[in-house]
């Protein structure tokens, strides 16, 4: 097996060719099925509304919504017309939607109603005020620049903001020629999607992703497990995670499957959705896994279906794979294991690997992947069986993060090789297992959370003199945020201030679900705070509450 050397549009028009009439996508909520041949056209369509609105190739198109229809067919649509495509977590607030479009240089926002109780809308009128004026679509806004025009996924009418048939009008006036003019003009190492992630300073950074990045770690995905154009993939995972829109949507189109798509994770729409469509893939984070396997209706479902899967985006435990395996059926279940700047996968388990080995281990590295263990302070690789940090080289790792010279600097070194920040060891048959974090990300429900953010947030409190995140275990999530607070004299300040002070502000999963006052910290002699007592402290705290 080779790498491909084709961007995102050419894979869709290739299993077009081969596989017209295969169902590429279906949304069983909401009745929608669409051929390949029907998949091709819409996004061809979507690629000229684009083009007609004036979007450019290399120009940033950010997009904020759960898994709708709109995101799936934008997502192959800017990959058809040299655009990048900006995702944005669906459980940001004002502040980090504004931080990340100014970061992004993003010109286009297309963008939901809201999710889960929370206005889009609001959001935006409020960091873009500017709107309100508005009669036409064309943005100015003092606090983002850059920000031409705002597309809504609906045909709700809102000053100064395009409704979506307004949206795809503009395809009407590109030829067949002009789009196919501009696919002529791409390559493969051309960047088409930009991730954001946090590193140790707490400040998102945006992954710098190409075609040959994605379209190649989506094929091997799939093929680690034995995808053909006969599977159907259950998708409840979110598209703005490297998750959703590699492992589940171009895992599923580099092999010509079909993509059965869940907007919202639910646990009975995941299960009536394999049970309806038979699935014979599911993709979850372990805590989906476990909402789905531990939900009282769940006997009354058909999973005989499954075959395989993937359950990533933190640690999976071993119970839970293997329930999946005897009680769902999904007996060639894989797990992957990578970071958003590996387009993301490093290294995955295989459908024919040894039990132990799938349910205690992330596998090996895929092909073309390089993988060393080093020690963290030395930079010296370790024995067999010892634990180090891993670092990975070749075609998967990022291009860089977007204006930020010096943190890709930092992050991968002048040979190539990425420091993943992760403790990994090394078994005698190249198998890999994933120990502990150098970084101190808090991973609650496969989503990463970075302390350093949320303490600069904190600080901005005006009764706030320190902060200091650490992450708990929890059961049901893996970790939850506790803060550990030193308020300023004579402030008066509850846990309750804290979180109304965050509300609308952060994401909800990042609010602290614990919050403890106190005078100091407990700190080295140099003066350096021990993080790692304080996260003893938490686990104290918490079970004696």
């Amino acid at each position: 097996m080779s790498l491909l050397n084709q961007t995102v549009g050419e894979v869709v028009k290739e299993w077009t060719q081969k596989n017209p009439d295969k169902e590429a996508y279906v949304y069983p909520e909401h009745g929608i099925r669409k051929t390949y041949r029907e998949f091709d056209q819409e996004t061809d369509e979507l690629a000229k509304a684009f083009i007609g609105m004036g979007i450019k190739k290399g120009e940033h198109v950010a997009i904020w919504s759960d898994n709708k229809p709109q995101w799936l067919l934008s997502q192959f649509a800017t990959g058809k017309m040299g655009a990048v495509l900006v995702t944005v977590n669906t459980n940001y607030q004002a502040n980090e939607l504004e931080y990340l479009l100014k970061q992004s240089d993003a010109t286009t926002l297309i963008v939901d109603e809201g999710f889960k109780g929370t206005s889009y809308i609001d959001i935006i009128r409020s960091i873009c005020p500017e709107l309100n004026d508005k009669e036409d679509g064309f943005v100015t806004s003092q606090r983002l620049p850059k920000l031409k025009r705002i597309i809504l996924m609906t045909d709700k009418q809102e000053a100064g903001i395009y409704k979506w048939s307004e949206f795809l009008a503009h395809a009407d006036g590109i030829t067949d020629d002009e789009l196919k003019k501009r696919q002529q003009s791409m390559t493969a190492d051309d960047v088409i999607n930009i991730q954001y992630t946090s590193g140790t300073t707490g400040f998102p950074k945006g992954v710098m992703l190409t075609h040959h990045n994605i379209v190649n770690n989506g094929k091997i995905i799939g093929d680690f497990m034995k995808l053909t154009n006969e599977d159907r993939v259950c998708i409840p995972v979110p598209f703005f995670h490297c998750f959703g829109c590699v492992l589940g949507n171009l895992a599923a189109v580099t092999h010509g499957a079909t993509m059965v798509i869940v907007e919202q994770f639910d646990p009975l729409r995941v299960l009536q959705a394999v049970q309806d469509e038979k699935c014979t893939a599911l993709h979850g984070v372990p805590t989906m896994f476990i909402s789905e396997l531990n939900h009282p209706d769940f006997k009354k479902y058909d999973t005989s279906s499954l075959r395989t899967g993937i359950m990533a985006g933190s640690t999976c435990p071993i119970e839970v794979m293997k329930r999946v395996i005897s009680d769902m059926g999904a007996h060639e279940i894989t797990i992957c294991y990578g970071q958003t700047e590996c387009s993301p996968v490093i290294t995955q388990t295989q459908t024919d690997d040894p039990i132990e080995k799938r349910v205690s281990t992330v596998g090996k590295p895929h092909p073309y992947v390089e993988v060393k263990i080093i020690d963290p302070m030395t930079g010296e690789e370790v024995p067999v069986g010892e634990p180090g940090e891993l670092c990975t080289r070749g075609y998967h790792v990022m291009k860089g993060y977007y204006n930020n010279e010096e943190a890709t600097r930092e992050a991968i070194d002048e040979k190539g090789w990425l420091r993943t920040g992760d403790i990994a060891v090394m078994d005698e048959d190249g198998y890999i297992d994933i120990t502990g974090r150098i970084k101190d990300v808090i991973i609650r429900g496969g989503e990463n959370i970075y302390p350093r953010e949320v303490e600069e947030f904190l600080y901005t409190h005006p009764a706030v003199l320190d902060v200091q995140i650490v992450g708990v275990p929890d059961e049901k999530y893996g970790e939850e945020v506790m803060a550990w607070i030193i308020p300023k004299k004579g402030a008066a300040i509850d846990e309750e201030s804290i979180r109304s002070f965050c509300k609308g502000q952060i994401s909800h999963l990042k609010i602290p679900r614990f919050i403890h006052f106190v005078e100091e910290y407990p700190m080295t002699a140099s003066g350096k705070i021990q993080k790692f007592k304080l996260r003893e402290m938490s686990v104290e705290e918490v079970v004696s509450r």
